[in-house]
């Protein structure tokens, strides 16, 4: 199949309606693996393997509380269905990416601050490589599940380097503060 024709798996969700804990739980697990909520109870993805292991951890999580999913293959009734569907997915990972980006930039920031700062410890790298370490692995999922490929993902893989080299110039400074000679300039 090509992306175009692309079948979906479609989530119908049925949970008890108390305690709401199982809802949130189902319902995180779903939003982390990036299903496409539809409607109450109902999520989608493309019918694609990266997504299995994600799903089943939502139906496990439905059973345990006590709920149901049933799971279909589908596909848009029309091509005009199909590409709706698309757009909706193509839309949630446009927003995923610019979260992403967005802390990207927090991250520059608060390395610029530390910088500014000239708080330049061992801990305070420890934390930051830390946080870059968190972008890595965020940015690896977005790929995982981005499987139209968005246009952002180019731009947040420049950016993730970026990070790197940022955090990068922080552990040099920090390692040249860490070796200076008491009363010597920084």
């Amino acid at each position: 199949m090509t992306d175009d024709t692309r079948g979906w798996v479609v989530l119908l969700v049925r949970l008890p309606a108390a305690p709401s804990r199982h809802r949130v739980a189902v319902w995180r697990e779903l939003r982390r693996v990036g299903a496409l909520s539809l409607g109450q109870g109902t999520w989608a993805v493309p019918d694609v393997p990266v997504f299995a292991d994600g799903l089943a951890r939502a139906t496990r999580l439905a059973g345990e509380a006590g709920g149901e999913v049933v799971t279909l293959v589908a596909g848009g009734r029309t091509d005009a269905d199909a590409a709706r569907l698309r757009e909706l997915f193509a839309a949630a990972r446009a927003e995923d990416w610019a979260e992403f980006l967005d802390d990207c930039g927090k991250y520059e920031a608060e390395l610029a601050k530390e910088i500014r700062n000239a708080k330049f410890t061992l801990a305070e790298l420890e934390e930051e490589e830390q946080s870059l370490e968190r972008l890595r692995r965020w940015h690896r999922e977005l790929m995982a599940r981005d499987v139209f490929g968005s246009p952002q993902s180019a731009e947040a893989g420049e950016r993730l380097k970026q990070c790197a080299a940022a955090c990068e110039d922080y552990a040099e400074r920090v390692f040249a503060a860490l070796h200076q000679a008491p009363g010597e300039d920084r």
